[in-house]
């Protein structure tokens, strides 16, 4: 590029640092060179000096000097690889979509399904989110996790803004998350919140979770709220449970901290010479029934996913029926 060019900052971009800025428009130029045009003023940002981790706003006009990146090295430069989209994954994605529009996708991710990479793991969510990155290069974003045995609803943003935008709304708590489970027992009282410290530790199987103290090393406040929707006698009871916090196992550790651990639960449900009921499946029974987020284009998105097949297996042997669910009850435990 032999002259002077500008170049305006895109909605998509707004926020992005200034050197990350520039590694997407110009792969060629390396970290060192721009730092170099930084320092000598001739990148500008709106006709004012910037530095590389400067954020750039939509709309600012950034200012590209001729640039030492020629065709020759341009060509040199190693090119960013498009993903291998496999069409298995796509395919399967697609199968368990809830929701999309221009912005978001909403999975109802099956149990047993990691969200992310691990020890030992070749198959996961944001692996095959690959195969649905769009023409410009763009993957979709993971915003929030699911624990790998727990199913249901999974929301991921389209774009790198969306992405922004909704971590945010996680982080500031204006998402209301519904949880189904199926307990051992029945907690007392049958509505209630729960409010404890939780920290983690390292056990045999992995990282655990324990009920802490405030001021214990690592002890984070965790709430949840959670009311009894049906029971069978004392022995199994339906529960909604809405965490206020997102902390790691929340509602597997405050089910078991209320002595009703969750069933199929393999690090919590410690209840001892306890037998599984007949007909109903070794696996976790939690599943992430129904979200309400801000769209960050407005409104409210609320979606529910059914519940995957070993719970409904579960909720007919035991004779729970959802249409009796009243899902007001949600808007009630949202309540501090």
């Amino acid at each position: 590029m032999a002259t002077i060019q500008f170049r305006e900052v895109t909605g998509e971009e707004d926020g992005m640092r200034l050197d990350r800025w520039f590694k997407e428009h110009y792969p060629g130029l390396s970290f060192g060179q721009l730092q170099k045009l930084m320092r000598t003023g001739q990148v500008r940002v709106d006709g004012k000096r910037a530095k590389t981790n400067s954020r750039v706003i939509k709309g600012q006009q950034v200012r590209i000097p001729p640039l030492a990146t020629d065709e020759k090295s341009q060509s040199a430069a190693p090119k960013r690889a498009m993903p291998r989209v496999d069409e298995n994954d796509a395919d399967f994605l697609r199968s368990i979509l809830l929701y999309e529009d221009k912005d978001i996708y909403v999975f109802n991710k099956p149990a047993g399904l990691a969200v992310q990479a691990g020890s030992g793991l070749t198959r996961h969510m944001d692996g095959m989110l690959e195969a649905l990155t769009d023409k410009h290069g763009q993957k979709p974003r993971l915003v929030h996790r699911l624990d790998r045995d727990t199913s249901g609803v999974l929301v991921v943003a389209r774009k790198r803004s969306i992405a922004t935008a909704l971590t945010k709304a996680f982080r500031e708590r204006s998402t209301q998350k519904t949880y189904w489970a199926l307990v051992r027992g029945v907690p007392k009282p049958k509505q209630a919140r729960v409010s404890t410290y939780l920290a983690k530790y390292q056990a045999e199987d992995g990282d655990r979770m324990r009920i802490a103290r405030h001021g214990d090393n690592g002890a984070q406040h965790a709430v949840t709220h959670y009311s009894v929707v049906d029971q069978v006698g004392q022995k199994l009871s339906w529960l909604t449970l809405k965490p206020v916090t997102g902390r790691t196992h929340q509602l597997r550790v405050h089910t078991a901290y209320m002595e009703c651990p969750i069933l199929g639960d393999p690090k919590y449900f410690n209840v001892e010479n306890w037998e599984f009921p007949g007909g109903i499946q070794k696996k976790l029974h939690l599943h992430a029934r129904r979200i309400r987020i801000p769209h960050p284009k407005g409104g409210i998105l609320d979606v529910t996913a059914p519940l995957p097949q070993h719970m409904q297996q579960s909720w007919n042997l035991l004779g729970f029926d959802v249409s009796n669910y009243d899902p007001d009850i949600e808007e009630e435990l949202g309540e501090e």
